[in-house]
């Protein structure tokens, strides 16, 4: 008898330090700099780190339709209220982990400043509306300098801001509204860049939730206060953008 329980318990603690794996849906904009905090994070806990990206609305929608994710984390903080209405999201999860930042990128000669889209008669990459929470921002803009209309028909739409990035940086489109953190690379250090007030759109509030049907439920827990974590924060603001004002 005594055998079985000592046999029984060490297959318990065996079990309980196995890694768990957890899947996080990322949007576009935050790919690059949640698989750094991934790689630190596994480094840390032997947890493994699976990371799906596309952009906010097509995410959600994911989510909303059964995909297996665990944590989701937002270009904004809509979609994220809207799965906690929805009863889809362990409560208490909510947070924001980061503040976006929109900027005016011109890939090309010369240099053109915010003013100058008035008189700009090229091409301009944004990303959509709908499902882009940057893109969202950038019509914001465009829609306050009274120029939304007068740009139809020469706004060429990614499908996320990484794609919209894409764009601009391949020279297909010389001018975009991109996000700031898209342009934190030294090799953008002489890149005509105009960082774009504040006052000008909604602020860009990322969000993440942990989901319900989430079967890594302590390991998620375990990667939401990571991401949360002063080292992580600073690690976000030096990546372009502005740090969240947690409680956690």
């Amino acid at each position: 008898m005594m055998v079985r329980l000592c046999a029984f318990i060490m297959m318990f603690v065996s079990l309980s330090a196995q890694a768990d794996q957890i899947r996080v849906a990322v949007a576009a904009n935050f790919k690059p700099i949640l698989q750094t905090l991934s790689e630190q994070f596994e480094k840390d806990t032997e947890h493994q780190v699976t990371v799906s990206s596309a952009s906010t609305g097509v995410l959600y929608n994911q989510v909303v339709n059964g995909a297996p994710f665990d944590l989701f984390l937002s270009a904004d903080s809509r979609r994220p209220q809207q799965l906690d209405d929805q009863g889809l999201v362990v409560k208490g999860s909510r947070t924001t982990y980061g503040y976006g930042e929109l900027v005016l990128w011109h890939n090309g000669n010369g240099r053109i400043s915010l003013k100058d889209l008035k008189t700009y008669k090229g091409r301009l990459a944004i990303a959509n509306p709908v499902t882009a929470p940057y893109g969202l921002a950038a019509q914001q803009v465009l829609e306050k300098m009274s120029l939304w209309q007068g740009y139809q028909g020469r706004l060429i739409q990614g499908a996320s801001i990484q794609q919209t990035w894409q764009f601009v940086a391949s020279g297909n489109v010389e001018l975009g509204l991109v996000a700031r953190s898209q342009m934190i690379n030294p090799s953008y250090k002489e890149a005509d860049i105009t960082l774009i007030p504040a006052d000008q759109y909604d602020p860009i509030q990322q969000d993440l939730v942990i989901l319900k049907r989430s079967k890594s439920l302590s390991a998620a827990q375990e990667f939401r206060t990571f991401l949360l974590s002063p080292a992580s924060q600073n690690y976000i603001a030096s990546q372009g953008y502005l740090p969240a004002e947690v409680n956690h």
